[in-house]
């Protein structure tokens, strides 16, 4: 027969755990140290945007106070000058080859002439006749003044005769009175039979002979006044003519410098059909061959003068305390692990978008702000290497402002 186990003593009763409860003051701790995980990141953002904040405010005043300032945007530049045709012609000659140096003066390429000379001896000629002109002007007023002077003399022969036909007039004129005093005087001694026939008539023939002597004194007394008159009108007629020739001369001076200017356009049109060395240098590839025909404005080779330069396109932030007349070491590419000397000889007016062929025009629209680029031109102390140099290799510039 089974039996049931019998408690012989009064053990305590097991106690189960009781759950916390939800919102009691077991559940602060577990929630602090959730916000001090957030914590720390939110201060390092805060910080790393305090610091960026401070070198964009001062990055430029850091920038400009360099006493070094570094550019990798910089070249070697020259005088490159594209020589072209002013005058149309066909190529007769091209003296140089590509690449060549060539000094001053040197004849580079040379055109058909054979027309312009044309003009030019054309030209001549009409200078030259235009000359012939003015001297045959001045022989023609040579002629008139020698007509006017004749003109005057005729005036004064004819003065004179009147004033000889006026003295035999008044010398007739008294003998003719006493001729008629006596006629009447013989006249009335006649009719008292007081003198005879023969006296009578030669008073009669006396005053008749005295009267046609004044008369031959007026008519030659009215010749030499109309002899005035005539000689008056040559002589101004004469200097009329004179006149006319002046203004001729001034026409035919006029004429010919016009012919001279003919001529000086010619003969700088002939000189146009040779182009020449503008300095010493180099020349480049050439564009044109003889035969070829050209234009005004065609381009038929470069010149590159001796002189070279670097030109250094610095940051605006760089240039603060940039200025002429500091040191700058270059360093050139086809030049490796070589340092050259120079020093700032120019800094541009303007950044490089001024003097671009469209200028933005940033009054107008969305605007985003670019650093600008400013040209520093810096010269090598040694200038017999910077001739060696070919313009557009690139260069590592590095200026030094001493401060």
């Amino acid at each position: 027969m089974s039996t049931s186990p019998v408690s012989t003593g009064s053990a305590p009763p097991i106690s189960k755990p009781v759950p916390p409860k939800i919102g009691t003051e077991q559940a602060v701790p577990r929630q602090g140290a959730r916000w001090q995980s957030y914590l720390t990141p939110v201060l390092v953002v805060i910080l790393v945007l305090a610091v960026l904040v401070t070198i964009t405010r001062n990055w430029n005043a850091w920038e400009g106070g360099k006493v070094e300032q570094v550019t990798d945007d910089a070249y070697v530049r020259g005088d490159l000058t594209p020589l072209s045709t002013k005058v149309a012609g066909i190529v007769r000659a091209v003296n140089v080859a590509d690449y060549q140096q060539v000094h001053k003066g040197d004849v580079l390429v040379e055109l058909q002439d054979d027309d312009y000379q044309a003009q030019v001896d054309q030209a001549k000629a009409a200078v030259e006749a235009a000359r012939a002109g003015i001297q045959e002007n001045l022989r023609q007023r040579q002629l008139q003044d020698a007509r006017i002077e004749k003109a005057l003399a005729g005036i004064d022969q004819a003065k004179a005769q009147i004033a000889a036909a006026e003295a035999g007039k008044e010398a007739v004129d008294a003998e003719l009175i006493r001729a008629r005093s006596e006629r009447k005087r013989q006249e009335g001694l006649y009719q008292t039979h007081s003198t005879t026939q023969q006296s009578l008539e030669a008073a009669v023939a006396s005053e008749g002979n005295l009267s046609g002597q004044f008369a031959s004194r007026d008519a030659d007394l009215s010749q030499a006044q109309t002899m005035l008159h005539s000689s008056e009108l040559a002589a101004e007629a004469e200097r009329r003519s004179k006149v006319v020739l002046e203004s001729q001369e001034t026409q035919l001076q006029a004429d010919l410098r016009a012919k001279q200017a003919n001529l000086a356009v010619a003969s700088v049109n002939i000189g146009y059909t040779k182009i020449y060395a503008p300095g010493d240098g180099t020349v480049g590839e050439r564009q044109v061959r003889a035969g070829q025909l050209v234009s005004p404005g065609t381009q038929v080779i470069s010149f590159v003068a001796l002189t070279k330069w670097v030109q250094a396109n610095y940051r605006e932030t760089q240039l603060t305390n940039v200025k002429v007349g500091d040191p700058a070491d270059v360093r050139i590419d086809e030049y490796p692990g070589q340092l050259f000397r120079g020093k700032v000889v120019e800094i541009a007016p303007a950044s490089g978008s001024q003097f671009a062929l469209l200028p933005p025009d940033n009054a107008t629209g969305n605007f985003t702000k670019v650093v600008q680029r400013i040209s520093v031109k810096i010269a090598l102390e040694d200038s017999t290497f910077a001739t060696k140099l070919r313009p557009g290799i690139s260069v590592i510039a590095t200026i030094r402002t001493r401060k």
